[in-house]
């Protein structure tokens, strides 16, 4: 079989009829099931229901394994919706989203059963209730996950974190666990397809995911940083360098020129 050539027309149309069953009892098991169990039987119904929709879409998953004990919080660079899903395989997390997202039919409503903490831009008063909410995530001993960029890119390059994201971090004293993500096509390169970036459309990055015959994501585990006495600038560009040092490995893969910790902080007012 040549994975050079786009996927033909039948075998796409089966992935998104796939894809459509399993989210449909996604949503029928996070509205029954997700009342009546443990929060351990959520995390790993979480887990399994995120490599169903990888499988689905023929995208297979590579992840480095890790010790690090959970209640740390995830700090991962962000290409695609695709992310979410590839974190939630190895790492179930509650994540951190705009809080537009609350608004999207069916998507917000998932998101928001599914422990999503909501983040309104450019309020410093809801900035501090969303670290607050973090902080009794990590307190309680769960994963909280951000995309410090605070934006996607098409995985060829590494924005500035935003170390205001990571306060929770140093306010309860819980290590941070930077995660690289990257996609590659067939033959190891670093794929473009599944980037949700820009001007891209989600029609325009489903269309180019299904043409795709083959699709591998890795996910690579850094090694966690202790956040007992250093402030968020120091975090910021500690987890920043993680991330860089093992997407520099990956093909096609060029370093920012805009530097770690610069970006323009969205909890500003």
């Amino acid at each position: 079989m040549n994975l050079t050539r786009p996927t033909p027309y039948p075998i796409r149309i089966i992935r998104c009829l796939r894809l459509a069953l399993i989210m449909a009892w996604i949503a029928f098991g996070t509205a029954v099931f997700y009342p009546l169990v443990g929060e351990q039987w959520r995390l790993t119904l979480r887990r399994r229901w995120s490599r169903q929709i990888l499988r689905s879409l023929s995208i297979e998953l590579e992840a480095s394994s890790t010790d690090v004990p959970t209640g740390s919080l995830i700090a991962a660079n962000h290409i695609s919706w695709l992310d979410i899903f590839v974190i939630n395989s190895l790492r179930p997390s509650a994540f951190v989203a705009k809080t537009e997202i609350r608004q999207w039919p069916f998507i917000g409503w998932l998101a928001a059963r599914h422990d999503t903490v909501f983040l309104r831009r450019g309020s410093r008063g809801h900035a501090r209730m969303v670290n607050t909410e973090i902080n009794a995530l990590l307190n309680d001993g769960r994963d909280a996950a951000i995309f410090p960029e605070g934006t996607t890119t098409d995985g060829t390059n590494l924005l500035g974190f935003h170390a205001a994201l990571l306060q929770p971090a140093i306010e309860t004293g819980h290590p941070v666990l930077p995660l690289a993500l990257s996609y590659h096509d067939a033959s190891g390169d670093i794929s473009l397809a599944p980037s949700y970036a820009g001007n891209t459309t989600m029609r325009q990055c489903m269309t180019a995911i299904l043409a795709c015959r083959r699709l591998t994501v890795r996910l690579v585990a850094c090694q966690a940083i202790d956040t007992v006495g250093i402030n968020r600038r120091e975090l910021s560009q500690t987890a920043h360098a993680a991330i860089a040092a093992v997407l520099a490995t990956r093909n096609g893969f060029q370093s920012s020129s805009n530097p770690p910790g610069k970006a323009p902080d969205p909890q500003a007012g």
